[in-house]
Parts: C-alpha cells; sequence; structure tokens
C-alpha cells in the first residue's frame, strides 16, 4: 500500500511516499480503507520533531481517517464495508489503517468521508476545551485564538449555539469573516490590533470568562490577560513552538485559572470522559446544527503541500489528504 513516511524531522519536503506492508487487524482491532484522512497542526510538530512525546522516525503521521472496514480482527462484531471514522496513534496517512475498535465511530448519515476525517481531533478537542475542561456556560464570553482553523471553526459554532457571546482572532479579513458567518460575534484581526484592547473596549473593562488559547509565547500571556476576574484559561497548544508560563502570583491576585488539555492524553487517563460527547456531536451534525468545514484537501501523494499550506497560513477550517 502507498502511505506517506516521515524518516527523518524536519521541513514539509521531508514528507515521502513509500510502499508499505498492508497491516493486519490483531485482536480487538478492524483495519479501514482509507478513503480521507485529517490533517492536524499536532502533525506538522511533530514532523519538525517538536512535539514531546511524539513518534520516533520513520512513522507514517495521521491521527484520524474515515473510510470502509476492509478486515476485523478477533473478537469484532462489526460488518465489512461499515463507513467509520477513527481516532489513531499514528498510521492515518496511508490507503489502509489499523485501528482499536474502541477508538472508531460510525459515520452519520449523509457526512461524507471528507468531513468525518475532520470531525474527531477538532470536534472533541473544542467540545471538551469549551465545556467540560473550561465550564461554559450561556451568557458568558469567550474568546477562541485561532477562529478560523479546524478546532477554531469547530468551537465558534459549539460556543455560539451555547448562546455564549464569542470573540475570535484570525490573521486576514476573509478569514475574519468566514469565523462571523460561524457565529462569531467580535472577529478580531489580530495582525491590525491588539486583541486585548478589542476585549477590554467590548466589554467595558470586565474581560472575558473563558479564552481558548494554542499558541503559546506571548498570546498565552495576553490572553490571560483579556481575562476577567475568576476568568478561565484552557491551553491545548504550543504552535508558535515557545511555550509559555503562567506566574502564580498574578494567578492568585486576579483569581484566575489555568487548565491544559491534550486529546490523546486526556482520552488515555479518562477515554469516558472525553468521549462521552459523541453521541451529541455527532446527532448535531447529522442535523445539521453543526458543520465540519472542510475547505482544501489534497491528494495523498501532495501530503508535502498540504502541510506547507497550514504552516503559511493559507488553511481554513480542516485540511484532508485522499488517497
Amino acid at each position: 500500500m502507498r502511505a506517506i513516511q516521515v524518516s527523518e524531522y524536519g521541513d514539509s519536503d521531508v514528507l515521502d511516499v513509500v510502499e508499505r506492508e498492508t497491516p493486519e487487524p490483531g485482536p480487538g482491532e478492524v483495519r479501514i480503507a482509507v478513503e480521507a484522512a485529517g490533517i492536524n497542526f499536532a502533525d506538522v510538530m511533530q514532523r519538525r520533531g517538536l512535539y514531546p512525546g511524539g513518534p520516533d522516525t520513520p512513522y507514517v503521521p495521521g491521527m484520524e481517517a474515515a473510510g470502509r472496514i476492509d478486515a476485523t480482527g478477533e473478537g469484532i462484531d462489526l460488518d465489512e464495508g461499515d463507513r467509520v471514522v477513527a481516532m489513531l496513534g499514528g498510521g492515518g496517512y496511508a490507503e489502509y489503517v489499523t485501528a482499536d475498535a474502541q477508538s472508531i465511530f460510525p459515520i452519520p448519515e449523509g457526512m461524507g468521508f471528507e468531513e468525518a476525517a475532520g470531525f474527531p481531533v477538532q470536534f472533541l478537542t473544542a467540545h471538551n476545551c469549551l465545556f467540560e475542561w473550561g465550564g461554559l456556560e450561556a451568557d458568558e464570553r469567550v474568546l477562541i485564538q485561532a477562529a478560523a482553523g479546524g478546532v477554531g471553526t469547530a468551537a465558534v459554532q459549539l460556543a455560539s449555539n451555547a448562546g455564549a457571546e464569542v470573540f475570535g482572532t484570525a490573521s486576514t479579513q476573509e478569514k475574519l469573516d468566514f469565523a462571523a458567518e460561524l457565529g462569531c460575534d467580535h472577529p478580531i484581526q489580530y495582525t491590525e490590533v491588539d486583541f486585548r484592547e478589542v476585549v477590554d473596549e467590548e466589554t467595558h473593562g470586565a474581560g472575558v470568562d473563558l479564552v481558548l488559547e494554542s499558541v503559546g509565547d506571548d498570546v498565552f500571556d495576553r490572553s490571560l490577560d483579556a481575562l476577567g476576574h475568576f476568568g478561565r484559561l484552557v491551553t491545548y497548544g504550543v504552535a508558535s513552538g515557545v511555550p509559555a508560563s503562567a506566574e502564580n502570583r498574578r494567578l492568585l491576585f486576579e483569581n484566575k485559572r489555568v487548565v491544559g488539555f491534550h486529546l490523546g492524553q486526556a482520552i488515555a487517563h479518562d477515554p469516558g470522559r472525553v468521549l462521552a460527547a459523541v453521541p451529541e456531536l455527532t446527532a448535531a451534525l447529522a442535523e445539521g446544527e453543526l458543520e465540519v468545514i472542510v475547505r482544501e484537501t489534497f491528494a495523498l501523494a501532495d501530503a508535502a503541500d498540504a502541510h506547507q499550506f497550514i504552516e503559511d497560513r493559507e488553511s481554513h477550517g480542516k485540511v484532508v489528504l485522499v488517497p
């Protein structure tokens, strides 16, 4: 089978098309004939060698894939041909992948494979950051960094549907318009204005109740500034590559809370808590209340171009690979 392999850490051009043996499902596993594989920024960080606990080279990247069950291992009561989407520890950038049956979900009726491949990571991250970890309630204010990205587009929809007042940052007017269409009440072009000042002006100095932050560096610090008294910040990424930390006296005297969320580690330690939202999310997607935003698809062989597209900040919503 064809797969994309990272043989050494580096720029996007280290992604090579290789031939590998088609994997066989073990006990409790299924094999999926991949129709679409989602790309996440964590894939980019892993490829650069900057992801804590990331895979050693050589490896096949890919944390989520959608397709049809092609074969089943011992103890599996699922049918070949079933349409499923899987969360993976890796291996999704390939024509076939094996997955633990506990980590696959049926694709809602009417949803295509490309949309399904963009569902698990971004919507589970967004939902857990907003509600399970962030405690967002109706009528609260939330600031979503990178509101036009994969997780951002999911978070904007979820927060808006929950009745929150949504602030969101993006780098271009086109992305801001896109976020506004999804329910962002206050789109902020962070390349032109200071998002802290916008939040301060729009809230009359009160600040927001919750921030979803995935950049690190000074964005983390300024996101803390945008929080009001008793505010919460959920950090779920370090896209800048520069980690940040919160000085404890500042949290103490400003009564602010910082919480970390990592989808893979959270599932490993408490899957029931993290995956509890799946029925609600899939139902909302099936009913059209939520939408997986897939604006760009690339052929599997063009994975390097897809990664570069994301790194150049050209993407809106999800980017997927199609074998």
